[in-house]
């Protein structure tokens, strides 16, 4: 998984609580729900995925007692 950093993916990070990933296509939601929980330790709350020029985008939405922002910090996206 590798993070994106668009000023869009900024935005869902500070008003959803949501981080945004470029994926391997083959991975199902809870294939990147189990990766995501065990690599930052935290909760996922749920997970959407976009399929869009042959690349897969997941957007994960953690539980709000996981701020979104504090691992955006630990990636260096912000």
């Amino acid at each position: 998984m590798k993070p994106v950093v668009t000023e869009k993916a900024v935005m869902l990070i500070e008003s959803q609580n949501s981080l945004t990933f470029k994926t391997d296509k083959r991975k199902t939601k809870e294939d990147i729900k189990k990766e995501f929980e065990e690599m930052f330790e935290v909760k996922v709350k749920n997970i959407r995925t976009l399929v869009k020029n042959n690349k897969k985008y997941a957007y994960i939405k953690l539980n709000p007692e996981f701020p979104a922002i504090d691992i955006a910090t630990k990636l260096g996206i912000i």
